[in-house]
């Protein structure tokens, strides 16, 4: 497409990511995805002479049959349910503007499929100009929302024109995606009551991220204080935990796993666990939350409990992000 052209239509591209699935659930494309996830150095910050050889040598040659059992476990017959929930989130938002004929979207997968240069590739064919991207992570974190930004980045290098950029760096706070957080959590109360504590679980990230000055932790703490206090909860009513550790080094805390082992074997009678981090329900939420640390409360002794869906393509939540996306184009 000319350039000329792409001026006359002044088009506006929006490249809405999040971070990835395999392919199938199977070893060999969880053994592909891992390897792209695991290689970002933002991911993994060791350096790459001594991180390769065991990422290579050990954990692609015995993580990835584990982790395709999990994967089918929770896999639809639509496929990912990550991807699957992307793509109507992708159709949602794209809905809220048909009448705006500036705005074209697309969907780019951090690791993965479909990707991020894919993902510019048809927005740049569409005549875009102006570029917005839209990291679906709530809160920021430079694993996350960084690595996004440097693999847009990076694409950018190779384009004649580089078009005009602006991105979304977190909503962990914004009024809406608060309310949508404390709707989705009351919708479940009025189906069956609240349980004695409501627990915030949040993807965890090693605690030399938070040393280094990534605000992630503190967006986190911020979030769940926000919608407790919108719920109206008392302080021993509820807590902000992270799960899915990975290796040996220290992770920020309180552990998810640990504090409803702890939970359980103090009796507590019933517990609801919400996870704010997750824009979409995943392998992490729907295995990890929902089967494998349910099984832990269960275990210690613990009462009921009960996985509130990520918030997904609720209206609520879709309207959020047009919301975000009508601020960050204006004067576009």
């Amino acid at each position: 497409m000319s350039e000329d052209r792409m001026e006359r239509r002044g088009t506006i591209g929006v490249l809405l990511s999040n971070l990835g699935t395999p392919e199938q659930p199977t070893a060999p494309a969880v053994r592909r995805y891992l390897r792209e996830f695991l290689s970002d150095r933002r991911v993994v910050a060791l350096p790459p002479w001594l991180w390769l050889p065991v990422l290579n040598g050990i954990i692609l040659q015995v993580r990835p049959r584990r982790s395709a059992r999990l994967y089918e476990g929770v896999w639809t017959p639509e496929g990912s349910p990550l991807l699957v929930t992307a793509q109507r989130q992708l159709q949602a938002v794209r809905a809220h503007f048909a009448a705006d004929e500036r705005l074209v979207f697309a969907l780019g997968m951090r690791y993965g499929s479909p990707s991020i240069p894919a993902a510019l590739a048809e927005l740049r064919a569409a005549g875009a100009e102006r570029l917005l991207v839209v990291p679906l992570y709530p809160q920021y974190s430079s694993a996350t929302t960084a690595s996004t930004f440097d693999a847009v980045a990076g694409m950018l290098e190779g384009w004649i024109r580089v078009p005009e950029l602006r991105m979304v760096a977190d909503y962990h706070a914004e009024p809406w995606y608060i309310r949508a957080l404390a709707d989705s959590i009351r919708e479940a109360w009025r189906q069956q009551p609240a349980a004695e504590r409501l627990l915030f679980s949040f993807h965890g990230m090693p605690s030399k991220t938070r040393q280094q000055g990534d605000p992630y932790y503190d967006q986190c703490q911020r979030t769940a204080r926000l919608v407790a206090a919108e719920l109206g909860l008392e302080e021993d009513r509820w807590l902000a935990t992270f799960q899915s550790r990975f290796g040996y080094a220290e992770w920020l805390q309180p552990y998810t796993d640990q504090t409803l082992r702890a939970w359980g074997g103090s009796n507590v009678a019933s517990v609801d666990v919400v996870c704010p981090g997750f824009s979409a329900d995943c392998l992490e939420t729907l295995e990890e939350i929902a089967v494998m640390n349910r099984e832990l409360f269960v275990e210690a002794s613990g009462g009921r409990f009960r996985y509130i869906p990520a918030l997904n393509e609720r209206a609520d939540h879709i309207e959020g992000i047009a919301e975000l996306i009508r601020r960050q184009t204006q004067g576009w």
